[in-house]
């Protein structure tokens, strides 16, 4: 994060998450796996998950995402608005 504006990292996150209209966590862990180029490093998937808890969080920090009550993730109008996501998928 960067005094307030989203990283590539977390516009990556929020297009997926607007894409899909709404992913858990670890759901967007695997699908930032499937966007990204493979890596031999056998730790690679496990950072790739531990990032899409620490993009979550800091784009709900920055307003730009909302947990549902089922902890699941959803753009909401700012989120959709800083990627020009015009709405979401149910």
């Amino acid at each position: 994060m960067s005094d307030g504006y989203p990283t590539a990292a977390q516009r990556e996150a929020l297009r997926l998450i607007c894409g899909h209209g709404r992913l858990g966590t670890e759901q967007l862990g695997r699908h930032l796996l499937q966007v990204r180029r493979p890596s031999t490093n056998p730790g690679y998937a496990r950072a790739i998950a531990r990032m899409a808890g620490t993009l979550t969080w800091r784009l709900q920090a920055q307003g730009f995402i909302t947990e549902t009550a089922d902890g699941a993730w959803v753009t909401n109008a700012s989120g959709r608005g800083l990627i020009s996501c015009s709405s979401e998928r149910a």
